[in-house]
C-alpha cells in the first residue's frame, strides 16, 4: 500500500505540474509562447510577450502549483507513509510535470516559480532567504537567469546553515543541481555577455 502512495504521489505531482498555465495565458492573448522570444512557456517569456499582469498571473499560478503539489497529500488518511515523503514526491513531480509538459510535448519551463511555492510549504525560513537572494540578484542586474540560479543555490546552504543535515537538504541540494541545470544555456550567455535583461515593456504611445 505504501508503494501506491508514493507513486500517487509522484504521479499527481506531475499532472498538477504539468498544467501549462504560460502556454493558456498567452494563447487568451493572441500568443503562441512557445514561439516567441525564448520559446518557454514561463512567467518571463509571458511577461516580455504579453505583459506584465500575464506574466504575474502565470507567475502566481506556476508558484501555486508547487504549493498544492506538496500540500494535497496532508488530506490523505493516516497511513505507514511520512506525509514529508509524499510531499517532496509530489514537488519532484511538479518540477518535471513544469519542465517536462506532457500537453506541450514533454516541454516547458525551467521550474523555478514551482519549486518556489513548494519549497516555501515545505521549508518557509530557507524559501524566504532563497526570495531575498533572488531579490538582491535580480534587481541590480535585471538577470532572471542569475536571480534564479542565486535562488536554487541559496536554497540548501541556507538548510544547512539554519537546521543541518536533513532529509529536506539533500531534497533542496538536488533541486538546486536541477535549476542549474536547466539553465546551464542560460549560464553560458552570460559568461559570453550575450543574456538578455529582463526589460519592462514600453507603452505604445500614438503619434500626434
Amino acid at each position: 500500500m505504501s508503494y501506491l502512495y508514493l507513486a500517487f504521489a509522484v504521479s499527481a505531482g506531475y499532472l498538477i505540474g504539468s498544467l501549462p498555465f504560460g502556454y493558456w495565458v498567452a494563447r487568451a492573448h493572441g500568443v503562441d509562447i512557445m514561439k516567441v522570444g525564448s520559446g518557454n512557456p514561463g512567467a518571463t517569456n509571458v511577461k516580455r510577450a504579453v505583459g506584465g499582469a500575464a506574466g504575474n498571473v502565470v507567475f502566481l499560478l506556476d508558484f501555486l502549483k508547487g504549493v498544492v503539489a506538496v500540500s494535497w497529500v496532508w488530506l490523505l488518511p493516516a497511513n505507514e507513509v511520512d506525509p514529508v515523503h509524499l510531499s517532496l514526491l509530489g514537488l519532484v513531480g511538479a518540477i518535471l510535470g513544469h519542465s517536462f509538459s506532457i500537453f506541450l510535448g514533454f516541454k516547458g519551463g525551467k521550474g523555478v516559480a514551482t519549486t518556489m511555492g513548494g519549497m516555501v510549504t515545505l521549508m518557509p525560513i530557507s524559501a524566504l532567504i532563497g526570495i531575498g537572494v533572488w531579490l538582491i540578484l535580480f534587481f541590480p542586474t535585471r538577470y532572471v537567469s542569475l536571480a534564479s540560479i542565486g535562488m536554487a543555490v541559496a536554497l540548501p546552504i541556507s538548510r544547512l546553515i539554519l537546521d543541518g543535515p536533513d532529509l529536506l537538504l539533500g531534497f533542496a541540494t538536488l533541486v538546486a543541481v536541477f535549476i542549474v541545470v536547466r539553465h546551464r544555456s542560460n549560464i553560458r550567455r552570460l559568461m559570453e555577455g550575450r543574456e538578455n535583461r529582463f526589460e519592462r515593456r514600453q507603452k505604445r504611445t500614438k503619434s500626434p
